[in-house]
């Protein structure tokens, strides 16, 4: 995408503070002023520490599908300074799983698995984590009683691992840990993660790898009729050397656990909290249960879980009408896209009658591998709390964790009645 438009020029020092605001507890409960900020400064405009940010919708849908951007991969973190947070190792563990590989090797790996989460694979789901969800909400009242309890611990949090613990054959004794370690290696993925977060990522890292490693050995050594067992006969098919087969195997269950875990869990409490600001579209929703899907594609819109994604340019390449030079960084602004008023007219209005459009899944070959499965979460779930809970109401403001790219809500009390 070319444009004749002239490059805006932004003081870097505005850059810099709109972006420690948007990092701000402050700034996490109420990103929508800050994002309209950054569209404002331009479509693509220049990060203080090199690289670019994307703003708007055309340009962050264009890197994303195009096959000229590529993921963050071994050869483009190989050519970083020693000293840079991309040689730490929590990010070079991450250099072998799908987020940053490119083809062949990226086109090798997904045809290893095929779908991971397609049509048949949702639907032999669809029973348990319904039965999860009511579990769930059955805990919460519970434990709210006439007074309050924290949503986002007992539910937002539990739900995702239960799923994805389940179809893995996760033992639930360690769903805990499981959470603990995603929610720490995340940090490795941040925009400008700070040295004590990723001394926390490695060590996290540290962790599930142990983990994952022995689940895979265990497999290797008993194979049944699971999913790692699949993937074990699928690699062992493609690689003849058994310890790379396992290694691969590794990577897949890592990553589609701290990719289940870490972003369906904000999701779902900020489902709720969206819906508790919104009590008239709530209303119309539960009169309304056939909307269920779109309200659903609505909070993925309004308030998507990952805000930025990050991308290397492949070769010289000109976006919205800046150069960009191969090997150059920018990092799309999922969330700031999807409130551009050119994909939604009235952006910043959350309406749940409407057919929304979003990037929050990415696009082209690095789309979520798990966009199916957190859509089937969030439906089940809000239509159990819409039918269960009509009274749920927010008691306090959500608690955030001061992040770029990755939002998360630590804690959100709720009453029941």
């Amino acid at each position: 995408m070319q444009s004749s438009a002239s490059p805006t020029v932004v003081d870097s020092r505005s850059v810099v503070a709109l972006l420690s605001r948007l990092r701000s507890v402050a700034g996490q409960a109420d990103p929508l002023p800050l994002y309209a900020g950054l569209r404002e400064m331009g479509d693509v405009v220049p990060a203080p520490w090199g690289g670019y940010l994307v703003t708007r919708y055309r340009a962050c849908d264009e890197v994303l599908r195009s096959p000229d951007w590529l993921a963050l991969d071994h050869a483009w973190r190989a050519r970083q300074s020693d000293d840079s947070r991309w040689s730490t190792p929590s990010s070079r563990e991450l250099e072998q799983t799908l987020v940053a590989l490119n083809p062949p090797e990226h086109t090798r790996v997904r045809r290893s698995v095929n779908t991971i989460f397609d049509r048949a694979t949702l639907e032999a789901l669809r029973p348990k984590v319904r039965r999860v969800a009511n579990t769930l909400l059955d805990t919460l009242i519970e434990q709210a009683g006439d007074a309050d309890a924290d949503f986002a611990e007992l539910v937002g949090e539990q739900l995702p691992v239960a799923t994805v613990g389940h179809w893995l054959g996760v033992p639930p004794e360690d769903f805990d840990l499981l959470r603990s370690l995603t929610h720490a290696q995340a940090y490795a993925q941040e925009l400008l993660p700070v040295k004590r977060q990723l001394r926390a990522a490695d060590e996290a890292i540290r962790g599930l790898r142990a983990y994952f490693t022995a689940l895979v050995a265990r497999r290797r050594a008993e194979p049944g009729d699971d999913v790692i067992s699949a993937w074990l006969r699928a690699w062992d098919a493609l690689e003849p050397d058994r310890d790379l087969a396992d290694e691969q195997v590794y990577a897949l269950a890592m990553f589609t656990v701290i990719a289940s875990l870490e972003t369906t869990s904000t999701l779902l409490s900020t489902m709720v909290w969206t819906l508790d600001r919104h009590p008239r579209q709530r209303a119309w929703l539960r009169a309304h249960p056939m909307a269920l899907a779109d309200a659903v594609e609505e909070v993925f819109r309004y308030d998507p879980p990952i805000a930025v994604t990050t991308r290397y340019a492949g070769r010289d390449l000109v976006l919205a009408g800046i150069p960009i030079a191969r090997g150059e960084v920018v990092h799309t602004m999922l969330a700031s896209a999807n409130h551009d008023p050119s994909l939604t007219p009235d952006a910043a209005a959350f309406d749940v009658t409407r057919r929304a459009r979003h990037i929050s899944f990415g696009g082209g070959i690095h789309y979520c591998i798990g966009a199916g499965l957190a859509r089937l979460e969030a439906g089940l779930l809000l239509e159990a709390i819409l039918r269960r809970l009509p009274a749920l109401r927010v008691t306090a403001p959500p608690t955030w964790e001061p992040r770029l790219a990755f939002r998360r809500i630590t804690a959100m009390r709720v009453s029941v009645r």
